[in-house]
């Protein structure tokens, strides 16, 4: 196959893993800076303009959009979409994938568990807020953060008032989310491909954080699923129209919670912990994808 990986920086570790599975398996894979691509569109007819010439034709397009990116990324994916290419990632489910309220929404329109979730465009129903999820401690999430970045603990009502109301004079958009006490700061994050889960973690935040991010200085360790926690990954991604994702969920006491779907999840940090090819996962769900 003809591949194209959409990606800002070849040489970051999950794009340049994806690269060499794909070669390794005897695709030809080109890199495409996607904020460089120059869409033109007219009656019948899409073209991409890239480095001042038409940009071939692939047989498929692996998406790796940075979070700060999403809506030229998405529209640039809707482009190939149009062109009738395949694509790892749906441009739409790219959309409803990077803002968390709206990823919560279709989980919960299809019977995800999530955690009970508040989202207002006022700070004046702040207490309310906090209320409805059932009250303090509370999560506050940036809408659009990425790697644990702009993600709360607020254990009083008063901290958790004043955070929504700094947020709120700053224009942000947050939502406001019960702490699942029992999770006791760990989750878990599955890789899931079509109708499989590829590889999963189970990732432990450093003493004194909630947070159990890699990149907040979480550890990984090797996890196998129950058959619900599977079973709640794969029908999160699905419900989300994504072919590859990461699924993030927290362990209740009445089962698996996602509180967060990945559509460009990173693999260095489970390829490490799991000692598994994800990369070449990813390609083999991909050539099975495109022969279908």
């Amino acid at each position: 196959m003809k591949i194209y990986l959409l990606s800002r920086n070849e040489t970051l570790y999950s794009s340049r893993r994806i690269i060499e599975a794909a070669r390794s398996r005897g695709h030809e894979v080109r890199i495409i800076d996607y904020m460089l691509c120059n869409l033109v569109i007219e009656r019948g007819e899409a073209k991409i303009f890239y480095e001042d010439k038409i940009l071939e034709k692939p047989d498929y397009v692996i998406p790796r959009i940075g979070a700060n990116l999403t809506y030229y990324g998405s529209t640039v994916i809707r482009h190939f979409e149009v062109m009738g290419v395949k694509t790892a990632v749906a441009s739409e489910a790219l959309l409803n994938s990077r803002n968390k309220f709206k990823c919560l929404q279709v989980l919960s329109m299809h019977g995800v568990k999530i955690p009970k979730t508040g989202f207002s465009s006022s700070s004046n129903d702040s207490k309310q807020l906090i209320d409805y999820v059932g009250g303090a401690p509370v999560i506050i999430k940036l809408l659009e953060g990425t790697h644990g970045l702009g993600v709360l603990l607020q254990e009083t009502e008063s901290g958790a008032k004043t955070v929504l109301d700094a947020f709120t004079q700053l224009e942000a958009k947050v939502m406001v989310q019960e702490f699942i006490k029992e999770s006791s700061g760990t989750d878990i994050r599955a890789i899931v491909a079509g109708d499989k889960v590829i590889a999963s973690m189970q990732r432990t935040a450093q003493e004194g954080e909630f947070r159990s991010n890699i990149h907040r200085g979480g550890v990984g360790s090797k996890v196998i699923l129950t058959e619900d926690q599977e079973e709640t990954a794969i029908l999160a991604a699905k419900v989300l129209g994504l072919d590859i994702a990461g699924v993030d969920m927290l362990i209740s006491d009445s089962g698996a919670m996602v509180i967060e779907v990945n559509s460009s999840p990173g693999i260095e940090g489970i390829e490490g912990y799991t000692q598994l090819d994800v990369a070449k996962e990813m390609i083999i769900f991909i050539e099975q994808s495109f022969s279908k």
